[in-house]
């Protein structure tokens, strides 16, 4: 399964990559965390 990251953009905004992929882009760090667990525990579902 691809990585899931978080990166910090220059405008203080957050986004969230699988892979190379852009998940969600312009969100808040509390935000993109929580997208970037949901990401994670989708992937660990049976």
């Amino acid at each position: 399964m691809p990585e899931i990251r978080v990166v910090g953009t220059e405008d203080g905004t957050y986004t969230v990559y699988r892979g190379t992929e852009v998940v969600a882009a312009g969100l808040t760090h509390s935000q993109a965390d929580a997208v970037a667990a949901e990401l994670g525990a989708a992937g660990r579902a049976p």
